[in-house]
């Protein structure tokens, strides 16, 4: 097949984007198919006259990802390095190079990227794309909706309300709330922007933080437990990870860099808990719209008591992430998991088309 694996972007996660595209490209270049690594905003300006030749490209054009940093991205930099200067968020040629290929490998994280536009636009411009449709990544990328989802459906969540910057002034009890609590973005990923507020002061700081970047932002209840994750493929969930970050929480750096987190697959709990939680992640899969695949995340507190933090619609894909490592508890190869991942997207979008 012809594959394009888009990554990249601006959002803050754009680093571990390009780093789970590479990935995803390499595997599928082994597996035969004809795949190419195409940064979605920075796009490729010089391209061969016969344009269906970028798919043989010798590198595919992997020497654009270079690694995750411990910090998040200068997205000013990188929209000052396109050469055209354009704020178009798709760059040079990725429209016609996507509308060659067979289908597009989202390999993006965070913003436009997994909220829903992109998806959107490609189903106008007739670009088949992997994971799941515009709806359920809209849905799941604002975590106020997400919120308000979980709680019509009954699917356990931490007490908590999402403000905008004007109300940030009220005292916490206005809501229903006391310290510690939570503040993270309404939008975004990776644990970029999230506080954990012991204190009115560090509270404070964390809106004063977080309105810089955010027009709204969530407040929690602050849940003191382990941190576990449940991906699902089809409609079927995959076997636990617990997360057990050497200090702090799961943030941006112990995410990403080796040796700050112990991963556990699958998770050393009840086989009755681990039931609970994959019943939990169908549940939030359907609430939300979904399709193809998504990971969710829990906490478990000391008395067995779980709470959905949030859904995320295209997880991480580097071959040490957490999905992948999930489908490998399961039998399930990183080449298998990203074809698996390829057939269930044409299955749920595209095959019909065909046959009708």
């Amino acid at each position: 097949m012809k594959i394009v694996v888009l990554a990249g972007g601006l959002s803050t996660e754009r680093d571990v984007s390009l780093s789970s595209g590479a990935g995803i490209c390499r595997t599928l270049r082994e597996r035969g198919h004809r795949a190419i690594l195409l940064d979605v905003f920075l796009g490729l300006p010089d391209v061969p006259e016969n344009l269906e030749d970028v798919f043989d490209l010798p590198g595919a054009n992997l020497e654009i990802a270079e690694g995750i940093g411990t910090t998040e991205p200068d997205i000013e930099a990188v929209k000052a390095s396109r050469a055209d200067k354009s704020d178009c968020f798709l760059g040079p040629n990725v429209i016609e190079i996507c509308r060659l290929a067979d289908i597009s490998f989202l390999g993006l994280h965070g913003g436009v990227g997994e909220d829903g536009r992109l998806q959107a636009a490609f189903d106008i411009l007739g670009i088949r794309y992997t994971g799941p449709d515009s709806l359920g990544n809209a849905l799941a990328m604002d975590k106020s909706v997400t919120k308000q989802i979980f709680q019509m459906n009954h699917i356990p969540t931490p007490e908590g309300t999402w403000l905008y910057k004007k109300s940030k002034d009220k005292p916490l009890s206005e809501f229903g709330l006391s310290l510690p609590v939570v503040v993270k973005p309404c939008s975004g990923g990776s644990s970029i922007g999230v506080y954990i507020c012991h204190t009115e002061e560090e509270y404070r700081n964390a809106l004063e933080e977080s309105f810089r970047h955010e027009t709204c932002v969530i407040i929690e209840t602050y849940i003191k437990g382990r941190e576990l994750t449940c991906g699902i493929i089809d409609g079927k969930p995959l076997p636990l990870v617990e997360i057990i970050p050497k200090s702090g929480f799961f943030d941006y750096a112990n995410k990403y860099q080796a040796g700050f987190t112990e991963e556990i697959c699958p998770a050393r709990i009840s086989e009755e808990l681990t039931r609970k939680i994959q019943k939990i992640t169908e549940r939030a899969y359907r609430a939300l719209k979904l399709n193809v695949y998504s990971r969710a995340d829990f906490l478990l507190d000391e008395d067995n008591n779980i709470y959905c933090l949030e859904v995320n619609t295209l997880p991480g894909m580097t071959e040490g992430s957490l999905l992948p490592k999930e489908a490998r508890a399961a039998g399930m190869d990183f080449g298998t998991l990203c074809e698996t991942i390829i057939e269930k997207s044409l299955d749920a979008r595209y095959r019909q088309e065909e046959e009708a």
